[in-house]
């Protein structure tokens, strides 16, 4: 296509700043969003039911896979969490901290990026804010701290290929997931070892802080706090949680080492490319449910205890489908790009993908994750390909602007959780954190830079 189609541009642009501004003013789900403004699009363009069928035929099949692979990891993951996996490494990092405050800071990325291992934002926040916060009001220790270093670490560990923004990156831009993940694994290795150091700077700066503000009110120092009791309350509040199933489960001693071989191993059959994401994760399901609990009736139920949460993601994956094939089957999004290069600044164009990266935390105020993954960047991946610069480039410099930026935004669930547990403000949080995880999310991209996972032009 040679040259850009006034049509196609215009009803290409058109559902693109629909579901956009759908999605950021949350007026309806984003499964709404996705599969009737580019239905509509397309009919008002001039196409027919027949050809309406084809991309979403096209859709399905670029983001099938993907779907699969979150269904069944979010199970796989749930089952691993009922079954107290992570646990008794939480409290371990807990008495580690031995209750100073530069450990309790660094202790919480620790404990931030274990609870993150399952990708999901509310398992993360639910495990760790009411675990520490009783140690952050026992030290003074300010609740914005916790919640600004669980958002980073989790937003580290938020790379894998069963979290959203990978999986959302894999599902535009067609890349099988393992595929697009590897290359980050030194760049999330560098992120951890970044994050800790800032957790250790940002400690220091709080033991400041109580010397200056909350000694000089209250005199002295506090008191001892007693980490091991509040370790101890962490242990019976997951107890109690899972009190309902926890007598019907194997019990052998043995089942905890065996839980952490299968998640070993299946992240290692992905990784060394041996089953894809989707089968890996099937059969990680097939086996921790009879590993785990007693007969069909109590597997099943665990398995509609998690339904939800992963049918939530592989809806908005399938509602994505119908967005990206009716864009790229119609030829409105080749269409779109092709007229944004008449307009943006020369020079610009083949760094486009690096700019919308650097300004990846800011949308994140401005469009939901959603509309960054499944509108922006299909339409920089488009516009990126007329300077020859290839998806996976875009995608990973796109990642790795926005990935640190999640738990800012007012457009994840999440974050509003993590707010109503710790008794903190949105407001208050984006004054405290907002300036530190951008600044850090350039880090990141300064560090994929010298990787060589996406390079100037």
């Amino acid at each position: 296509m040679d040259e850009p189609s006034t049509l196609l541009t215009v009803g290409g642009l058109g559902i693109i700043a629909v579901t956009v501004g759908l999605l950021m003013w949350n007026k309806v789900s984003p499964v709404v969003a996705m599969v009737v403004t580019p239905i509509l699009g397309a009919l008002l363009v001039g196409f027919g039911v027949g050809d309406i069928v084809e991309f979403f035929d096209s859709g399905v099949n670029q983001v099938m896979s993907v779907v699969v692979m979150f269904i069944f990891a979010i199970l796989f993951f749930g089952i691993l969490s009922d079954a107290g996996l992570f646990d008794p490494i939480v409290r371990s990092l807990i008495l580690l901290t031995r209750g100073r405050v530069v450990l309790v800071a660094v202790g919480t990325a620790l404990i931030g990026i274990v609870a993150h291992v399952d990708g999901a934002g509310a398992t993360t926040f639910l495990l760790t804010v009411p675990a520490l916060l009783p140690l952050y009001q026992a030290l003074h220790m300010s609740r914005y701290l916790l919640l600004l270093l669980l958002a980073l670490s989790a937003g580290i560990v938020n790379m894998i290929p069963w979290g959203g923004p990978l999986g959302r990156a894999a599902s535009v831009t067609g890349i099988d997931p393992i595929e697009l993940y590897r290359p980050l694994i030194p760049l999330q290795i560098i992120a951890v070892v970044l994050v800790l150091v800032i957790a250790w700077l940002l400690g220091l700066r709080e033991v400041r802080r109580i010397r200056r503000r909350v000694m000089a009110t209250e005199g002295g120092s506090p008191e001892a706090v007693d980490v091991r009791q509040i370790a101890d309350e962490f242990t019976e509040r997951q107890h109690y949680a899972r009190a309902e199933i926890v007598e019907r489960m194997n019990s052998h001693p043995a089942i905890f080492w065996a839980n952490a071989v299968l998640a070993l191993g299946v992240i290692g059959l992905m990784l060394a490319d041996i089953l894809p994401p989707p089968l890996a994760f099937m059969l990680g399901v097939a086996l921790a449910l009879p590993l785990n609990f007693k007969g069909s009736n109590l597997q099943m139920e665990r398995i509609r205890a998690h339904a939800p949460n992963a049918l939530m993601m592989g809806a908005v994956i399938l509602g994505a489908a119908v967005f990206l094939g009716v864009l790229n089957e119609s030829e409105m999004l080749e269409s779109v790009a092709l007229s944004t290069l008449a307009v943006i600044p020369e020079g610009a164009g083949a760094n486009l993908h690096i700019i919308m990266g650097v300004l990846g935390v800011p949308m994140d105020l401005l469009t939901s994750t959603d509309a960054y993954y499944f509108s922006v960047l299909p339409l920089v991946d488009a516009t990126s390909a007329q300077f020859g610069i290839g998806s996976m480039e875009v995608a990973h410099a796109m990642m790795a602007g926005n990935v640190i930026g999640t738990f800012v935004s007012p457009f994840s669930p999440a974050l509003w959780l993590a707010l109503g547990l710790s008794g903190a403000n949105l407001g208050q949080h984006l004054r405290y954190s907002f300036f530190i995880i951008w600044g850090f999310s350039i880090l990141v991209m300064l560090g994929a830079l010298t990787l060589g996972l996406f390079s100037f032009h």
